[in-house]
């Protein structure tokens, strides 16, 4: 603990990032690794959220950012923030998405993530919870994607409520407003190396990044 106190601590850290970098505070939290810890060099490792909980299961990863709920007997986690997720489609669909019924949005082409994703985790629990199934589903491997398709038009999705009224608000997206679902954004560990000065240098660092006061502009 002193070492670490001290900057001392050294060695390589794999931390495991997700789609978008700025909503994580990925920067802030490597140039404050850096800044801490000069002698960790961080390796990060961009990951679906289900890969990212396997390999910090299995050891593969020191750490890793992590969107869903975490009742698991070797992996702990720490809470950073609450996510929403609604319903976006393209602009031009404003009128055809505003006021439908669940029966129209269902019916329309959906694009989601693979079903290791967090994100296809929320869509099934979406539609299981209105007893129904996607029409006709697209796949795409990451959230950028996803939010590419829909401008494009070709498909309704699961937003973060952030981007999704952004994009409405600048005209490029449209919000179905019968739908949030919530989620949890995390910073996971395997519990038996809980103490290991690495995993215990990354965690201060998220724990100062995490409870000060957010800077102008970051995610909340």
């Amino acid at each position: 603990t002193a070492a670490a106190i001290k900057g001392a601590v050294a060695g390589r850290a794999r931390v495991g990032t997700l789609s978008d970098p700025d909503f994580i505070r990925l920067p802030e939290f490597l140039a404050q690794s850096i800044e801490r810890f000069p002698l960790i060099e961080i390796e990060l490792h961009h990951e679906i959220t289900g890969a990212a909980f396997a390999e910090v299961r299995d050891g593969e990863l020191d750490a890793s950012f992590y969107y869903g709920d975490l009742a698991h007997p070797t992996v702990a986690g720490v809470p950073l923030a609450e996510v929403a997720y609604v319903v976006a489609g393209p602009a031009a669909w404003r009128d055809r998405i505003g006021g439908a019924d669940w029966e129209t949005i269902a019916g329309l082409p959906w694009i989601a993530a693979p079903a290791i994703s967090t994100h296809r985790v929320l869509a099934e629990a979406l539609f299981d919870a209105r007893g129904s199934a996607p029409s006709q589903l697209i796949g795409a491997d990451n959230e950028a994607v996803i939010r590419s398709l829909v401008h494009g038009g070709l498909g309704v999705a699961l937003m973060r409520e952030d981007v999704a009224a952004a994009g409405a608000a600048a005209g490029e997206l449209a919000v179905w407003p019968d739908a949030r679902l919530v989620t949890t954004l995390q910073f996971i560990y395997l519990k038996a190396r809980a103490e290991e000065p690495i995993v215990q240098a990354l965690l201060s660092v998220i724990d100062a990044l995490w409870t000060a006061p957010p800077q102008p502009g970051s995610a909340q």
